[in-house]
């Protein structure tokens, strides 16, 4: 099934320093701390829905509820439900559910009909929880874009407890981000097909989604990558400022606290959902001119911009001057799905 058939899946798991998800004690091991779960509140509350199996809903009866009442302010105010769409899986069909759950019951589920379905349902955007068994076979089955793991400062070592349940090992992922929420380590892996450049620019997209919607602008994410892999900055449109462009917001964030260039951009991949612009009318100075004045040699885009607001030719203007730039096409569909409204109008 292709990526555009389907919602962006992100599946979020915590464990122990030895990799286990719980212990074999009937009770539930508190593996997260509040800072932990405070980035998992801000996570649920940019999807569209959650998803667990039916061994944690019997197991834990999870709430999934955003717990930050600003967060679920937020989303009202962008016409959408306080929380996301429960959903479940169960070939039993012996659920004690005490709230609302979409439920997909039966034996042989296939999770790709399953993506589907959620995809023909205006879920853009799917959270995966767990248990250990959908997590591994949404690995398995190369189905997920993001895993987000955090890692415990300690020790399970019991052989009883339970790990991540892949029946067959996905390949290597892409490293996007590391960092330390309170006691633990957070990694943000990218999967899926195509390798590091269409993940990175399947991000950019998922990035644009965040860009408040204007009547008059194109709502577009960019990500800004080095030559080693290491993501040196993001941004999407209108994040600061009412007429940033994504490409310009990632710039400003490298350069705005340094005295000249960052050298790191040097040999640095640029991806962007739409391809920069060659000509604007909000601002003097386009997103070419920004990208080669900090001289980054590459750009990766999904889409060439229609002739909505401006005929600007972005990419001939890039290769006119001397960076590389390579479309992907394939993924130019999701890029414009996130601008459905300017293009309907238009």
């Amino acid at each position: 099934m292709p990526s555009s058939a389907r919602p962006y899946v992100v599946l979020s798991c915590a464990t122990s320093a030895d990799g286990y998800l719980d212990d074999a004690t009937p009770d539930r091991l508190i593996l997260s701390g509040p800072e932990d779960l405070d980035q998992v509140d801000e996570l649920r509350a940019g999807c569209d829905a959650i998803l667990v199996g039916a061994s944690t809903v019997r197991r834990d009866r999870p709430r999934l509820l955003i717990r930050d009442p600003r967060r679920r302010a937020a989303r009202a105010a962008r016409g959408l439900a306080e929380h996301p769409l429960r959903v479940t899986l169960t070939a039993s069909g012996d659920l004690p559910l005490d709230r609302p759950y979409l439920v997909y019951e039966g034996a042989g589920l296939s999770l790709a009909e399953i993506l589907q379905d959620l995809n023909e349902r205006s879920v853009a955007r799917l959270l995966v929880e767990g248990g250990a068994s959908v997590l591994g076979q949404f690995l398995a089955q190369d189905l997920a874009n993001e895993l987000r793991l955090a890692v415990a400062p300690f020790f399970v070592g019991d052989p009883r407890a339970p790990r991540l349940d892949v029946p067959s090992a996905p390949g290597r992922m892409t490293l996007a981000e590391v960092s330390r929420v309170g006691d633990m380590v957070v990694s943000r892996y990218l999967l899926g097909p195509g390798g590091s450049d269409q993940r990175f620019l399947r991000w950019a997209i998922e990035l644009s989604r965040l860009s408040p919607l204007s009547p008059t602008a194109f709502s577009v994410g960019a990500v800004i990558v080095s030559e080693d892999g290491e993501v040196l900055a993001t941004g999407f449109s209108r994040e600061q400022e009412e007429h940033d462009h994504a490409e310009e917001v990632a710039l400003r964030k490298l350069t705005r606290h340094r005295p000249g260039p960052d050298r790191r951009l040097r040999h640095a991949t640029l991806y962007s959902s739409l391809v920069p612009c060659g000509a604007r009318a909000s601002r003097p100075v386009t997103c070419v001119q920004h990208i080669v004045a900090a001289g980054v040699p590459r750009v990766v885009f999904a889409w060439r911009e229609p002739p909505v607001f401006t005929s600007g030719q972005g990419a001939e203007q890039l290769r006119a001057a001397g960076v590389s730039v390579t479309e992907i096409p394939a993924l130019g569909p999701l890029a414009e799905s996130v601008n459905a409204h300017l293009i309907h109008v238009a």
